[in-house]
């Protein structure tokens, strides 16, 4: 923390944005410089892949903080915003701990269900993964 008293010495910065901090136009959008010309759909910080995903599953949040999309969702669509905002969800969740998994167990706020062969143990019954009757795929909003 640098108070007012303090003084900065900022010529030994690695680069610098500029003084403006107005958004560009450029091919008639807007762009924040802070971007970096990033694709319109990414999530600053977080990386969005495009990858084949099984079956119905056309988005994944990851332990790693990454989103994988499925190939089959058109790039910019509403259907894409929807799911990296849904993706998104899982991951705040994870990094706030209310949701884990790995390969065999999903955690949600403190229980655990075991999970296998694309199935979770919910309520005594094996239900596919992305079930809306999941607690944790039911978003804020819903």
């Amino acid at each position: 923390m640098v108070t007012s008293s303090q003084s900065v010495n900022v010529n030994n910065m690695a680069f610098k944005l500029g003084k403006s901090q107005a958004p560009i136009i450029q091919g008639g959008k807007m762009k924040s410089k802070l971007f970096f010309d990033r694709d319109e759909s990414s999530i600053p910080g977080t990386p969005v892949v495009r990858k084949d995903l099984d079956g119905t599953v056309l988005g994944e949040a990851n332990d790693d903080g990454s989103i994988f999309i499925d190939h089959r969702v058109p790039k910019g669509s509403e259907k894409e915003k929807h799911i990296l905002i849904h993706e998104m969800v899982h991951l705040t969740d994870m990094k706030t701990g209310k949701l884990a998994y790995n390969d065999d167990n999903i955690a949600w706020d403190g229980n655990t269900y075991p999970r296998k062969d694309g199935k979770i143990l919910y309520n005594n019954e094996w239900i596919p993964e992305g079930s809306n009757d999941f607690p944790w795929e039911k978003m804020p909003w819903e």
